[in-house]
């Protein structure tokens, strides 16, 4: 561990699952995930009635902790620097504070209880480091076993913090009578979620809100759960990716009318949910049309991410950053640090990226998103060098779509990530399972973004950051990159020449390149 490096662990002793994730904090790489861990121990099991936890979910909650704690020692977390927080079961328990006590007497940690405005608080923090928030107010919301918390916010800031108490645990409870459940029983679910979310719905429909983000273990079955109906890989990353209240719809009726036996067979769903995810679908299809929602994104971070993240703020004396800060750029450069990437290369690239992208647009006439997308191929274009030099464009591939981006769609890291592999050798193939797996719309835009940045790679192939500017002037014919440089551009000339030929095919014209004065 770098001398400069932090490592913090936070743990969340939440009502169905006690989870810890460890980070460490670097000057340059950011933070940066080392561990996570959850038990799903059930903690309020029983106690979301009778207002007690009983002795053998205290002794299972305090023989998990003594477990993340070593877990954390052993990856370099100090005592000081380990935080726990506990919401709903804990937070409503009557003796809470017996357990409470007994943690520390038995562990040494000293657990504090968060209210749920707290708690939606600190869920905000998180999803806005992993989910990037627009001009257009979000609605967010993270399901735990005894709370709802609901968020509204753009990238300007919160609008509306809420915790309601219809968590999963306490609905099945409750509410929950037979198996399958019966019709009257969703019936009184629905009504009584309806109920609990008019405040939080009146404030969306005033700001305009259209998309749903969610995150907790609920969330991340149910997508997972979906994305096995449709035949795709479910290992691969939540973050980002979403599905729209019809495919939800398909899954929704399929799950519902099953026993648990039946659920228990069911690819994504785990064992400890499967009957907590029937309330967890009521729910789900509650929000999609009280709020009516046209999609709902996954966000992998949250309640524990949003500590973390408010604790090393409050270290470093700092209220925060920027509710507005752009979480996609400090992602892309925290994996470049992470790759030992040359940033003056890969930033000198990215700007010729810009130029020949803005001043191709009349050939090209891609959307202005794509030109996002571009330089952040373009920045880490090389990383793959990390592994090796040999293919390294295909490391780099590799690196990008299994890197954790945050703030991407699946499908804007899958963009990325073949762009930065097609910047040197072989040009894009249908042959080629990453490429060829991406929509039309999406290939179309590869091959010509991987065409500039082949382009712009040539043109600072002597990593001199020599050219300064370009113009590029064209006719039906030829295109004519005319070149500003501090030195005599021969290299860079020679480079641009070896690598110029598929941008030529994609725009289907000759690029001549003309050296100018600095």
């Amino acid at each position: 561990m770098a001398s400069d490096a932090l490592r913090v662990a936070a743990v969340d002793l939440g009502t169905n699952s006690f989870h810890m994730i460890i980070v460490e904090e670097n000057r340059e790489k950011g933070i940066v995930e080392i561990d996570r861990v959850k038990d799903m121990i059930c903690i309020g099991r029983g106690s979301i009635s009778t207002k007690m936890l009983s002795e053998e979910a205290m002794q299972a909650g305090i023989t998990a902790l003594k477990n993340f704690l070593v877990l954390a020692f052993q990856h370099g977390v100090a005592p000081e620097h380990v935080l726990a927080f506990a919401t709903s079961a804990i937070r409503e328990a009557r003796n809470q504070s017996e357990f409470i006590r007994r943690v520390k007497e038995e562990t040494g940690l000293k657990v504090k209880v968060i209210s749920g405005r707290e708690e939606a608080e600190f869920i905000y923090y998180g999803v806005r480091n992993a989910v990037k928030l627009g001009t257009v107010s979000d609605l967010i919301f993270d399901i735990g076993g005894g709370s709802v918390e609901f968020v509204i916010a753009d990238r300007s800031g919160v609008k509306l913090l809420e915790s309601r108490k219809i968590g999963v645990a306490r609905m099945f409870e409750r509410f929950v009578t037979a198996d399958p459940v019966p019709e009257y029983d969703i019936k009184l679910l629905e009504q009584f979620f309806a109920a609990e979310m008019v405040s939080a719905a009146d404030k969306a429909a005033e700001l305009g809100v259209k998309r749903g983000i969610a995150s907790s273990g609920t969330a991340g079955n149910i997508a997972r759960m979906i994305r096995s109906l449709q035949g795709e890989d479910i290992e691969a990353s939540l973050n980002n990716s979403g599905f729209t209240r019809r495919e939800f719809n398909r899954l929704y009726k399929t799950v519902l009318p099953l026993r648990s036996p039946e659920r228990r067979k069911l690819t994504g769903l785990d064992e400890k949910r499967v009957d907590l995810i029937v309330p967890g679908l009521i729910l789900f299809d509650t929000v999609f049309r009280t709020f009516g929602l046209e999609e709902i994104v996954i966000s992998d971070s949250a309640l524990r991410e949003g500590m973390v993240l408010h604790y090393l703020q409050q270290k470093h004396d700092k209220p925060g950053k920027h509710p507005g800060r752009d979480i996609r750029r400090e992602s892309v450069y925290e994996l470049g640090f992470r790759c030992n990437w040359n940033r003056q290369h890969s930033e000198q690239v990215a700007r010729l990226c810009h130029q020949l992208f803005d001043q191709l647009s009349d050939l090209h006439c891609l959307d202005l998103r794509y030109r996002e997308l571009l330089e952040y191929a373009a920045l880490l274009h090389n990383i793959g060098t990390f592994i090796s030099i040999s293919s390294h464009h295909k490391h780099s591939q590799y690196i990008i779509m299994n890197g954790d981006l945050r703030g991407f769609s699946p499908s804007e890291t899958g963009i990325i990530g073949n762009v930065a592999r097609y910047h040197r050798k072989s040009p894009p193939s249908e042959k080629h399972t990453q490429y060829s797996q991406l929509k039309p719309g999406d290939r179309k835009a590869v091959d010509v973004l991987s065409g500039i940045l082949r382009l712009a790679n040539g043109l600072e192939r002597g990593h001199r950051q020599n050219i300064q500017s370009i113009e590029i002037s064209f006719d039906e014919k030829t295109i004519t990159a005319g070149l500003h440089s501090r030195l005599e551009p021969d290299i860079e000339i020679w480079a641009a020449d070896l690598l110029k030929s598929w941008l030529e095919t994609v725009l289907q014209r000759d690029i001549v390149f003309e050296p100018l004065q600095a």
